[in-house]
């Protein structure tokens, strides 16, 4: 069935994000994974009920919680989750959590809003996407 000229494609959209937590604690990585997946939420306008899924990964040097724990927390009962442990690279920044949702969405790619958190965007210096939405390092609070 064709679409009419106003009505948009809906696609799986990848969006990115990622933040530093400040130290290995099951409240410093879950208020640092809510903080993030809100500002992801807030920057693209997504409603929980459009996310297919959602992949977390964290730095090895986080232990004390699952990062996925957080959107739970968030209310996302019904968006399958998975996590996993980043490979650990010599020289890459510590104590980082990235996520990357599946978004349902008419946007087109160059509309997403990548979001990173307290100086991660520093990973993306070199190959920025299109659009970035970053905060300074913040040294513990939550901005």
């Amino acid at each position: 069935m064709p679409m009419s000229a106003d009505t948009a494609a809906v696609r799986c959209r990848g969006v990115r994000g990622a933040t530093f937590i400040d130290e290995d604690t099951p409240q410093a990585i879950l208020a640092g994974t809510r903080e993030l997946l809100a500002a992801i939420a807030e920057a693209n306008g997504i409603a929980t009920e459009d996310i297919a899924s959602a992949f977390f990964t964290s730095t090895a040097d986080l232990r004390s919680a699952f990062p996925a724990r957080a959107a739970r927390d968030l209310g996302w009962t019904d968006v399958p989750l998975l996590g996993a442990t980043e490979v650990d690279k010599p020289g890459a920044p510590p104590r980082c959590i990235r996520v990357l949702l599946h978004w349902n969405t008419s946007r087109r790619q160059d509309e997403i809003v990548h979001v990173y958190l307290r100086g991660s965007d520093v990973m993306r210096a070199q190959d920025p996407p299109s659009h970035l939405a970053a905060t300074p390092h913040t040294g513990g609070s939550s901005t």
